[in-house]
């Protein structure tokens, strides 16, 4: 004869393989399960089914605890991003500082390129490089004075022509009265023209191209930061 208990046991057990873990309902099916097959000659300790019950309702008050909690920390993260997002917008009109030196050339008429110096140079020169790392601009005569630095540059290339619309990046080589080569910080500068909502963040449009949130170094004041 099979024994009831020890065949139920295993049917619970294959139907729960699979499973890291047991939730409430998994629990009340063996509670019930073993009422179903306990020996009516030798039936469940009293004592014992009580604790079982309390561990089954710790088990649900935790489960439902766990769902509230969830519930609570995505409608507060969406507040917070609609929050995030009004006053992202009173930003329009403002300058602002891009760290880096990737850019994003989309119609517009310039960039403005700015560039920190620790200290004073004694030579400078910004090198701009298209996306497959050929070198297409060189601005040479830029201001050696040491800290912030921005000039404009109307996106032609050494020939004079008009770059196409695309990613490109400038580099500053600058070196010190020692002779040696210095480390300094390079930003892009413009004005806030739009905020843009995507699925990947909120990016922000400066001078017809996108940039994001991640790369504002700084708020101007002015609205004109040139």
């Amino acid at each position: 004869m099979v024994d009831p208990i020890t065949s139920t046991s295993t049917t619970s057990t294959q139907q729960t393989t699979g499973k890291s873990s047991l939730g409430k309902d998994d629990f009340m099916k063996l509670m019930i399960s073993q009422l179903q097959n306990q020996d009516p000659l030798n039936p469940m300790d009293g004592t014992a089914f009580s604790a079982q019950l309390a561990q089954f309702s710790s088990l649900e008050q935790l489960t439902n605890l766990n769902t509230y909690m969830k519930q609570s920390i995505d409608a507060n993260a969406t507040l917070t991003q609609s929050i995030n997002n009004t006053l992202i917008t009173g930003l329009i009109g403002k300058g602002v500082k891009l760290s880096g030196g990737d850019l994003k050339v989309n119609g517009q008429d310039s960039i403005t390129l700015g560039y920190n110096l620790p200290t004073e140079a004694k030579t400078a020169q910004i090198n701009i490089y298209n996306e497959s790392g050929a070198l297409v601009k060189t601005l040479d005569g830029i201001s050696t004075t040491a800290g912030d630095n921005k000039l404009s540059w109307d996106l032609t290339d050494n020939n004079g022509n008009k770059l196409p619309k695309g990613n490109y990046k400038f580099e500053v080589d600058a070196v010190n009265l020692s002779g040696d080569n210095m480390t300094l910080d390079i930003y892009k500068v413009g004005t806030i023209d739009g905020v843009r909502f995507t699925d990947q963040g909120t990016v922000l449009l400066v001078g017809g191209a996108e940039y994001s949130l991640a790369d504002v170094a700084e708020v101007l004041n002015n609205t004109n930061p040139k």
